[in-house]
């Protein structure tokens, strides 16, 4: 009665993630190319067209690229809240009535035996929202695309047993790179993205006693490394007296790798 997940690709460049129960497929954006994606489920030995659906966060082209073309390949339901469908549907392309439904923002909704709860986050999107899944007392998160985030948003992910946390970009290296002052500015504001060190400092309050597995995803390919955003986020966990290598591990994402096969 596992919960199992791979996070297919995490990046700048593009973000999807697959789970599954032993009656459920879902996948969470597709912010690759139809033909990368297939590439990415071969790699898992797993069928897209064994999907029951597409979760998309919001409207940003790294987490819809390939929704569309996706969904009318392998004839799949595309859930997501009516804003972000406002915002997003001139871009995937036509989409049949019966492939479109609305999964609205704080809300549960069950999918077989796997339950999914959607919640807001602060970003620069229509009304972007992450999922927390639960099956069979298990729980995992997918929290990208946050500004910042709230105690609101801790309250919903604390203690679960895997996350998917962004850790979007160290500081030094994203001040003085080569990106524009108000692009660096949308990425350092409450609608931007999460910087290693605000990710430690979120993960001290909802790291829980089953936690396991952190997988940090959401890299930027220009303002930071994995070795970088892997050492910044333990230094501040051990510093606060949390059990990195012991109690639960951190984990790498990429761009074009999926993670492996893993059971919650």
């Amino acid at each position: 009665m596992a919960l199992r997940f791979s996070v297919l690709a995490s990046g700048s460049t593009g973000n999807a993630m697959y789970v599954e129960t032993p009656t459920q497929r879902l996948l969470v954006d597709a912010g690759l190319s139809g033909k990368k994606m297939d590439e990415l489920f071969q790699e898992i030995d797993r069928d897209p067209k064994e999907l029951d659906g597409i979760l998309v966060t919001h409207e940003h082209s790294d987490h819809i690229k390939g929704v569309g073309i996706f969904a009318r390949r392998h004839k799949l339901p595309i859930y997501a809240n009516e804003k972000t469908w406002n915002a997003m549907e001139s871009n995937l392309g036509t989409i049949p009535v019966d492939q479109k439904f609305h999964f609205n923002m704080e809300t549960v909704r069950n999918f077989g035996d796997l339950e999914v709860e959607s919640f807001g986050v602060s970003h620069d999107a229509a009304e972007p929202m992450f999922y927390v899944f639960r099956h069979n007392g298990r729980k995992l998160v997918i929290a990208t695309d946050m500004g910042y985030v709230s105690d609101r948003i801790k309250g919903t992910i604390k203690g679960a047993d895997m996350f998917v946390f962004e850790s979007n970009h160290d500081l030094n290296m994203l001040r003085i790179g080569r990106y524009p002052w108000n692009v660096k500015r949308r990425i350092l504001s409450d609608v931007g993205h999460v910087s290693n060190e605000d990710a430690a400092l979120a993960l001290t309050d909802v790291i829980g006693d089953t936690t396991s597995r952190i997988y940090l995803a959401h890299l930027s390919l220009d303002n930071n490394m994995k070795d970088l955003a892997r050492l910044t986020v333990e230094q501040s966990l051990r510093e606060q007296g949390m059990g990195v290598g012991e109690q639960f591990e951190l984990y790498d994402t990429d761009p074009l790798k999926p993670t492996a096969l893993t059971v919650v």
